[in-house]
């Protein structure tokens, strides 16, 4: 009877150990979350401790994300229409304030991407004329647009690679 005890103990404290470890991969950020409010961010790849049932692990993907926007129509100074097909590169800066701003979301990331590349094309397109677009000011007006991008997309954790 004492052996079942003991072996039945043991298997609980195993259960309960194994309930209480989590590993963040390298390609990965995890957050920590205790009733659904963040205790603490995980960057780094390692093993990591939770209490069991009362803390949640959630993680994130830390690579590099593309988002493939829809061609939209833009007028440029002239009143002329372009169809803009725009593609952005991009990853988690800050799990902490991506997880607060998107809930977590790529879809909802990416779309509120989509919204931001949006407005910052269709204000630099109605500057230019189509000639400033097609030719040697393209340049300028990518650096421009992933510049606004960069700066608006930080406040939700998230870093601009590329537009």
């Amino acid at each position: 009877m004492n052996k079942l005890i003991i072996l039945v103990l043991m298997l609980v404290l195993m259960l309960i150990g194994g309930m209480s470890i989590f590993t963040v991969k390298q390609t990965e950020r995890a957050l920590k979350l205790q009733f659904g409010k963040v205790v603490s961010a995980y960057d780094q790849p390692g093993l990591y401790f939770k209490y069991p049932i009362i803390q949640h692990i959630r993680k994130f993907d830390a690579r590099i994300q593309n988002l493939d926007a829809n061609p939209e129509k833009f007028l440029t100074a002239e009143k002329k229409n372009l169809i803009v097909d725009s593609f952005v590169k991009w990853r988690i800066d800050n799990v902490t304030t991506y997880f607060t701003a998107v809930g977590g979301d790529p879809q909802r990331a990416g779309q509120r991407l989509s919204e931001i590349i949006a407005d910052g094309l269709r204000s630099e397109f109605g500057k230019s004329k189509i000639q400033d677009v097609v030719s040697g000011s393209r340049a300028k007006i990518m650096e421009t647009i992933t510049n606004q991008v960069k700066e608006r997309a930080h406040p939700m954790g998230i870093e601009i690679i590329d537009v």
